[in-house]
């Protein structure tokens, strides 16, 4: 008997290995992607502007790190005593406005290099809503909690998406033509926009992708349809009810593990993260003979793996190794 409905995600041609440069750009859930790539030793690069939801906000920050188009001092505005690009997630903030623009303009740097370097692009799209500043009536890619009475609220149309997604795809391959694209949509549901809103959100998303997607050179990854059809319950969301948990997250990720990265990395992550569990033990009685033992095993496996794969590296852990 048959008590959920499962999602198969076969094994694609183009896959991930561990000389792969991943670049991940858009919403929070890409961040949750990193965190799982950096933990098993990958290469990647996420989001030079911070965390973006929207495909006008995401075009924007391709487009400025391929043509390497940098910020000055008038694309900052102040609110309070802080200064700020309404392009760019609130993580840039500062009071002292040169930070933020040597912030934002190093970032822009790292997002050329990466991208000119990238086997694989992976951009997770969150809503089909966007802010204009009424002020010039330009589009934002964060309000920063500025009050809302200064910004205009918009549905991008499909045809829209998709003409942002193709420009996106398009700027990147100006500077590499080789890089594979892979679109996902966020299981995060956007509720404060409501939830009828939020699904006409989400179907104009899938819409636009299904319009792109050519299996050769863009795919998608069903992490929506994973936390909607598969898991499909309230115990894998985090308290709000909007953000799924970590045992959804490491879910998503085992189904894309084995659908996207290849065999041979797929055994060398299970080396990594033996390591990296080894690494995280606490000792009991760190000056003891056996927790000594323990040292010199865990530096002679780690030994072992960077003889074979010389790019991975574990950093040096004060007071243990």
């Amino acid at each position: 008997m048959k008590f959920r409905t499962e999602i198969k995600c076969p094994e694609v041609s183009r896959q991930i290995d561990h000389r792969s440069g991943l670049v991940l750009l858009g919403s929070c859930f890409s961040e949750h992607m990193e965190d799982k790539f950096q933990y098993y030793k990958f290469r990647t690069y996420a989001n030079p502007f911070g965390i973006l939801f929207h495909p006008r906000a995401i075009e924007k920050a391709v487009q400025h790190c391929v043509t390497q188009k940098y910020y000055c001092a008038k694309d900052l505005i102040k609110h309070h005593d802080t200064w700020l690009s309404l392009d760019h997630h609130s993580q840039f903030d500062q009071r002292d406005h040169q930070q933020v623009l040597n912030d934002i303009n190093k970032q822009i740097e790292f997002g050329y290099q990466a991208l000119k370097n990238a086997s694989h692009v992976i951009i997770t799209l969150g809503t089909s809503w966007i802010y204009k500043w009424k002020q010039n009536d330009r589009i934002v890619g964060n309000c920063h909690k500025i009050p809302q009475k200064f910004f205009s609220k918009n549905l991008l149309a499909s045809k829209e998406i998709i003409t942002s997604l193709k420009q996106v795809i398009s700027n990147v391959q100006k500077i590499n033509k080789n890089a594979s694209f892979i679109f996902t949509v966020s299981p995060v549901r956007h509720l404060k926009d409501g939830f009828t809103e939020n699904t006409l959100s989400k179907s104009l998303l899938h819409q636009a992708i299904h319009e792109l997607t050519d299996h050769k050179t863009v795919s998608y990854f069903p992490a929506y349809e994973i936390m909607m059809d598969d898991l499909r319950d309230y115990r894998f969301y985090k308290n709000d009810l909007v953000h799924p948990n970590d045992m959804a997250v490491d879910y998503i990720w085992e189904l894309f593990k084995n659908s996207w990265i290849s065999k041979d990395s797929r055994e060398l992550m299970d080396e990594v993260e033996d390591i990296q569990k080894s690494r995280a033990h606490k000792a009991f009685d760190p000056e003891s003979e056996a927790h000594k033992i323990f040292l010199e095993k865990l530096e002679l496996k780690i030994r072992a793996l960077q003889s074979k794969h010389p790019q991975i590296k574990f950093p040096k852990k004060e007071g243990n190794d």
